[in-house]
């Protein structure tokens, strides 16, 4: 649903029209991690056969759970699945899983961790954490068009609320910006990957959040893009930012846990 290495926001709804268009039989499967809990996904109207997602995104965890949500058409399908595993079995899952057990060893400090970010994620409320992000994620594009550069979203349709990736100029390697905002600034921004290598950094902006620590990723990667020669005037994007951040209601956030 949501592509971290460019920035890029499927239209999973989009796609379960077109299946049902062509009344085809295919399972719907999306890949979620950097979307279920930051941005909006319906699973059962959307009639999504197998969503993934991980603990490390907006789960607000550190890397380690995998969640699996799967559909009864799926369970059936995979009663025929000639592909034979064992550790991702749904049988060994559901039967342990309805005695309140797991399979195999749980990672019990992590789903304790779960419990109280569930509790935080119910306190705010699914509505008020998405409009949370896309206001974050606002101050973010508006700060790379203060810039004077561009996401790797061609299309507004396509920008992600979790994470901006962003075009660096010709001439710049987008993995020295990202170097010199670790190795100077202590602030650790994404870079590009596979054909993006070299040609975006990323700054991620989901999960636990405010303003604040937005700003502070612009600042370091602001002065990054400085010390890599990018020509743009100084401040230019962090004052973007706040100007949008000021312009806009803030959300009430649930203190942490």
């Amino acid at each position: 649903q949501n592509e971290t290495a460019t920035g890029v926001t499927s239209d999973v709804a989009g796609c379960r029209a077109a299946l049902d268009a062509a009344n085809h039989p295919a399972l719907l499967f999306v890949d979620g991690v950097s979307s279920i809990g930051s941005i909006d996904f319906r699973q059962e109207e959307w009639r999504v056969d197998c969503a993934v997602s991980g603990s490390q995104k907006g789960f607000m965890l550190p890397a380690g759970l995998g969640f699996l949500s799967v559909s009864q058409k799926a369970l059936a399908a995979s009663k025929t699945a000639t592909h034979r595993h064992c550790y991702f079995s749904f049988d060994d899952m559901i039967r342990t899983n309805d005695t309140g057990y797991f399979p195999y060893t749980p990672a019990t400090q992590l789903l304790r961790g779960l419990r109280a970010s569930l509790d935080l994620i119910a306190e705010e409320g699914l509505e008020t954490i998405f409009a949370r992000h896309h206001r974050l994620a606002e101050g973010v594009r508006k700060a790379v068009d203060a810039w004077g550069l561009k996401l790797c979203a061609k299309q507004r349709k396509w920008h992600s609320d979790t994470v901006s990736a962003i075009l660096v100029p010709e001439g710049i390697d987008s993995a020295e910006i990202v170097k010199r905002a670790y190795q100077k600034y202590n602030t650790s921004l994404g870079g590009g990957l596979n054909k993006v290598a070299g040609k975006v950094f990323r700054i991620g902006h989901l999960g636990w959040l405010n303003e604040v620590m937005v700003l502070g990723s612009l600042a370091a990667a602001e002065l990054a893009l400085l010390d890599c020669g990018v020509d743009l005037a100084p401040g230019s994007g962090v004052a973007a930012a706040i100007e949008h951040f000021r312009r806009t209601a803030a959300m009430p956030v649930a203190e942490a846990a």
